[in-house]
């Protein structure tokens, strides 16, 4: 593996902050500076000079059109998150937030963790709209968290994909990993981490197919990495290789998925709880399209 994709999976670091250390002669590898394209081998001594730590970003209220509250007590809140807002805060982007937007409803959250990541025990992407959970205390945030990492939360997405997958129905198993060209993004790569993606045909269109998908595993786009390497990308993803006339045919400015149900046992008294998002006006809109094409 390279110094500085090696480096960023250790420290848990960008691979462009690795990049810029290495390129400060912060990186010495058996005494020597890094080169980025180093590889790195069994028994170097590493000395790395980390950056200062980030100060932590200062969450501003912000309301945020479209989310609803499906759900809140003491422990938990549960929205349907819109489309076009992120989880929390981080470099690069200056939108709407989850966790914004839950400071401007005076809803508090007091966890442990990184200021800007309160309550968060998981994430959807900005372009991805549908259920997410927030724990609201410390218990629910343990809790909750080791349920994602133990896999025992149901997580159910509907997604409308190019073309029809064969088999209708069936299991991907593939490791995702950073993309070799362009760390931006994700793809199928050999010595990613496991990732379980189950699916199931609901209806086929002509040049489409609603599908129901069960993740196993919860990386960074798994869906959308899995449908692209079956070579059956979501409808309007163009970072996955989506058609865009299909896309602009549709009135899609992002692709077709929506976190459908999230189901999990209640951090508090361990009650089976579910909820279930409906689909927003832009994703109904398409699936109309596509049922009169």
């Amino acid at each position: 593996m390279r110094v500085d994709a090696g480096l960023a999976r250790l420290l848990g670091l960008s691979r462009t902050t690795v990049a810029g250390m290495v390129d400060a002669g912060d990186v010495l590898v058996d005494g020597s500076p890094a080169k980025r394209s180093d590889q790195l081998v069994a028994d170097a001594m590493l000395v790395v000079t980390l950056p200062d730590p980030p100060r932590p970003a200062v969450e501003v209220p912000r309301e945020v059109h479209g989310m609803t509250v499906l759900y809140r007590d003491a422990d938990i809140v549960v929205i349907d998150k819109p489309v076009g807002v992120a989880a929390h805060p981080s470099p690069g982007w200056d939108g709407p937030t989850v966790t914004g937007g839950l400071a401007a409803l005076g809803i508090p959250v007091t966890t442990s963790g990184s200021a800007e990541r309160q309550g968060i025990v998981h994430r959807l992407d900005a372009g991805t709209t549908g259920v997410m959970v927030v724990a609201l205390s410390e218990h629910a945030y343990t809790v909750l968290k080791d349920a994602f990492r133990e896999r025992t939360v149901e997580k159910i997405y509907h997604a409308v994909v190019q073309g029809h997958p064969d088999p209708s129905t069936g299991t991907i198993d593939a490791p995702i990993g950073r993309h070799p060209k362009a760390d931006w993004k994700f793809a199928v790569v050999a010595g990613g981490r496991e990732s379980v993606t189950h699916y199931a045909t609901l209806e086929a269109f002509r040049a489409a197919s609603l599908l129901e998908i069960h993740l196993e595993t919860g990386r960074t786009h798994q869906i959308r990495v899995h449908c692209a390497a079956l070579h059956h990308p979501c409808v309007g993803d163009l970072t996955y290789g989506a058609d865009p006339t299909l896309a602009a045919r549709l009135g899609l400015s992002r692709q077709w998925l929506h976190a459908r149900t999230l189901g999990f046992a209640h951090p508090e008294d361990g009650r089976w709880v579910e909820f279930t998002s409906p689909y927003p006006a832009d994703l109904e809109s398409a699936l109309e399209r596509l049922r009169d094409a």
